[in-house]
């Protein structure tokens, strides 16, 4: 993303009709493999859960064994620490009474699994993929007009550069 930035910065200081064409033409091929991404995502979406949903769980067996001294992962932690904060839940509910007592310092502190009740991530993983589609979805279509918006700008300064007459 730094490169093609630098095209399209240093291709409209130097007015390069090169280094624009270059900026649009990597522009449309980050905006085709986007638009892929996303309708990939979208058809996988049960898929991509799936592989979260297993993705936290390594990370919070990771961070339960670096607490117990096995382990030494310390971007589990942060990793598990994340996703509590974010979907706001604390562990599953396949874990044990061991997994309970140690999740104390990686748990929001508005839910202690030895004061009340927590919400499973699991839970909170399908509902994100299910429910809250819409919101990647909004976010994508932001990142597609900022995207066509760059585009027309890039040629618009690129053919001003081709039919400006100082050259």
């Amino acid at each position: 993303m730094m490169f093609v930035g630098f095209l399209g910065c240093y291709g409209a200081i130097q007015e390069s009709q090169c280094l624009l064409g270059t900026f649009f033409t990597c522009l449309v091929i980050l905006f085709a493999c986007e638009v892929a991404a996303g309708i990939w995502g979208f058809v996988n979406k049960d898929q991509i859960a799936k592989d979260v949903k297993q993705f936290y769980d390594q990370a919070l067996q990771q961070a339960l064994q670096q607490e117990v001294g096995v382990s030494d992962a310390t971007n589990a932690k942060t990793v598990v620490k994340t996703f509590h904060e974010t979907l706001d839940c604390c562990g599953t509910n396949a874990m044990t009474s061991f997994g309970i007592s140690l999740m104390t310092e990686l748990c929001p502190k508005e839910q202690s699994l030895l004061t009340g009740p927590f919400q499973d991530c699991h839970k909170k993983i399908d509902e994100l993929f299910s429910e809250k589609l819409y919101l990647i979805g909004i976010a994508a279509i932001v990142v597609a007009v900022i995207m066509i918006f760059e585009m027309i700008l890039s040629m618009i300064l690129c053919c001003g550069i081709r039919n400006s007459s100082v050259y």
